[in-house]
């Protein structure tokens, strides 16, 4: 069976993959690449993609004339599972729950990093400059977590060790651990009010394009920050950028863009009050130990024809 690995160099973690999956399915063709333009000598005979969702791209599947199955190695499929070209029978298995750990730590260090002017300090150490200022607690504060899943469960656990008021934004209403209110997505609005953090972890889809807009940012306080540790298209970012520009919100912390790498021309890089993340929240050191048992139980459940068993399947309307 043909595999083929597309993962940036910055990941390199390739070799692992690709040592562990020969090692322990001898059968398999393991090929890597760094970008989806160089799948050229291999894709045709791809029977298998291992990749995450921002690295593929409509002709590399419109080329994939054998593909059968997509792994997605994060969390969202959402690059993956509207690409015009994709065909109905191929599969779609994502990475849900491996980055529970990893991204709750990276939007409860941006937090800290927001509510102790972190890139200030850092500009006032390049200048060799010695300034204080009052921080902000996160104790006592209310983190708004849109988006409950693994990851937002995981946030909220967290962020109650720091003694923080948690509310939920979901578009299913459930009492979850960890969390003290919840109100439904379409309370949005009125949830943001009481807001002092507000972390974007819901995943892309129609529903959430642009959720968060002029009409959301306007309403919190302006004292008020943004983390984006899910996806660029849920924020309309000019509507950001001039909340931000005008300050009517004190802050925010982007990991995430509609366009990546964020083009140089986008005012985002240049607001003071703005921390610039190159996607990097789920990215980690223990990435493939935490998530090469999934890819192993998918293979062999995908080998043995139990595609139906296999974890993180996505339901897809059939061909």
């Amino acid at each position: 069976m043909n595999v083929l690995l597309i993962l940036p160099s910055a990941e390199n973690f390739d070799h692992i993959y690709d040592r562990e999956l020969r090692a322990r399915f001898p059968q398999l063709a393991v090929n890597s690449v760094d970008h989806h333009e160089k799948v050229g000598p291999y894709i045709e005979a791809a029977e298998v993609i291992l990749t995450f969702s921002a690295f593929v791209t409509d002709r590399v599947v419109r080329d994939a004339k054998r593909l059968r199955w997509i792994q997605v190695l994060g969390s969202g499929v959402d690059g993956v599972a509207n690409l015009p070209s994709l065909r109905k029978d191929v599969l779609i298995t994502s990475g849900r729950g491996v980055q529970a750990t990893p991204v709750s730590e990276a939007a409860l260090s941006l937090m800290l990093m927001l509510s102790r002017d972190v890139p200030r300090m850092v500009k006032n150490q390049a200048a060799r400059q010695w300034e204080r200022w009052p921080s902000q607690l996160l104790h006592g504060r209310t983190l708004g977590i849109l988006g409950v899943g693994q990851i937002g469960e995981a946030l909220a656990v967290k962020a109650k060790a720091f003694g923080m008021h948690v509310v939920g934004i979901s578009s299913t209403l459930r009492a979850t651990e960890g969390f003290d209110r919840m109100y439904s997505r379409d309370q949005l609005r009125e949830a943001v009010r009481e807001i002092d953090y507000l972390v974007l972890l819901t995943p892309y889809s129609p529903e959430t394009h642009h959720i968060i807009n002029a009409q959301v940012l306007t309403r919190m306080k302006p004292s008020a920050f943004v983390i984006n540790v899910a996806r660029g298209g849920i924020v309309n970012e000019a509507d950001l950028a001039q909340a931000l520009r005008n300050n009517t919100l004190r802050g925010a912390a982007l990991d995430v863009f509609h366009d990546e790498p964020l083009p140089p021309s986008s005012e985002l890089w240049s607001l003071p009050n703005v921390i610039i993340s190159p996607h990097l929240a789920g990215l980690n050191s223990s990435y493939p130990d935490s998530i090469l048992p999934l890819l192993e139980k998918n293979i062999a459940l995908f080998l043995a024809g139990k595609e139906s068993e296999m974890v993180n399947l996505i339901v897809r309307p059939p061909p």
